[in-house]
């Protein structure tokens, strides 16, 4: 699947826009994490559990995102967008979107 930002692709006609796709994943922290992150607070650096936690996150949404491309058809998604927010405390959801088209090769 091709993922891109932009609203075309270089040396590729679109033939056919599918439409809205997209994939999320929500993710709450757990005690260890906050353990380690509470030392990191003391000393200072970065928190890779939490860094971990999120990138598995994204990588969840975006693949979420890839199969509903799939499922409907599409060999490429353009428009590409990912965006999180806070759900609740300690709890955070990452949404990845973009629009569904299919491409010549």
């Amino acid at each position: 699947m091709l993922i891109t930002t932009s609203e075309s692709i270089p040396g590729k006609n679109i033939v056919s826009t599918i439409g809205y796709v997209k994939g999320s994943s929500a993710r709450a922290r757990h005690a260890v994490a906050d353990m380690f992150a509470g030392l990191k607070n003391i000393v200072g650096g970065e928190v890779e559990e939490y860094s971990r936690l999120l990138q598995q996150t994204r990588d969840q949404a975006v693949e979420r995102m890839i199969a509903d491309a799939e499922k409907k058809g599409a060999n490429a998604i353009i428009c590409f967008r990912i965006q999180s927010s806070t759900i609740a405390q300690g709890a955070s959801e990452v949404v990845a979107y973009g629009t569904a088209v299919i491409f010549e090769n």
